[in-house]
């Protein structure tokens, strides 16, 4: 299936009850007071952190390739009195009407995208949205196998109305001649109206730093510096690492 009709129906329903963690904020809330706003996420999802970002009074919008979940965004910042702009659209095909002094993603959302072109068409995008002087943060991670014995295993979770949402991995096989980690996930609801079962795929793209550098050079993005998760230069053998670009001039 296309990448970015993932996360639709049963899917964006179970996925704020049934995540494991949520992004912190406050690496994002400093890279756009540094940076300067008006600023983009991409691959803002149902909220988080960009709501937490406009809560502090901070000039950011978000762009998502889900409908569903754009409109959990909207109902949770309804919900909480915050005004937020949204777009629907993929970041790899950006048509905004300004440009941003800050483009990020929290968390390796770039990692969804399924090959090196998209993700030059990705960087692309990014160049021809920031704001003369601008900077962008992408966050990327090599993932590792899943252990042989967590296929399988079902997590779980109560929806609002009372229905049980589950998830499992089903399979997963991993390339690294293509950089390509592909699994096969389980999502089901099971209540009074019925069980729904939908299984999708799921690819991770990784990247060489070496090799994402050279991509966002051809895309005019100049690499500033590349960090681990406490800010400080990435070691060579990190798995998790962000890039901070700027574009040339």
């Amino acid at each position: 299936m296309d990448p970015a009709d993932f996360y639709t129906g049963v899917v964006a329903e179970a996925y704020a009850p049934l995540k494991s963690f949520s992004q912190d904020p406050e690496p994002y809330a400093a890279f756009v007071q540094e940076a300067g706003g008006p600023a983009l996420e991409l691959g803002c999802g149902d909220g988080d952190p960009l709501l937490a970002l406009r809560r502090r009074g901070l000039d950011v919008e978000g762009v998502d390739s889900s409908a569903d979940m754009l409109a959990r965004c909207r109902r949770r910042a309804d919900e909480e009195g915050i005004a937020v702009t949204l777009h629907h659209q993929r970041m790899e095909a950006l048509d905004l009407p300004r440009r941003f002094q800050a483009i990020f993603l929290a968390g390796p959302t770039f990692n969804l995208l399924p090959d090196d072109a998209t993700a030059e068409a990705a960087l692309r995008s990014i160049r021809g949205h920031l704001a003369d002087g601008g900077s962008a943060l992408i966050p990327l991670h090599i993932p590792s196998r899943t252990p042989a014995g967590r296929i399988g295993q079902i997590r779980a979770a109560t929806a609002d109305d009372g229905a049980e949402l589950r998830f499992s991995l089903v399979s997963e096989e991993r390339d690294e001649n293509t950089r390509t980690q592909r699994a096969l996930l389980r999502y089901e609801r099971r209540g009074p109206d019925g069980n729904t079962v939908v299984e999708r795929p799921w690819l991770l793209h990784w990247y060489t730093r070496a090799g994402f550098q050279e991509l966002a050079a051809a895309t005019g993005l100049i690499t500033v510096s590349v960090t681990e998760a406490d800010g400080a230069p990435a070691r060579e053998d990190a798995t998790s690492i962000s890039f901070r670009l700027q574009a040339a001039l």
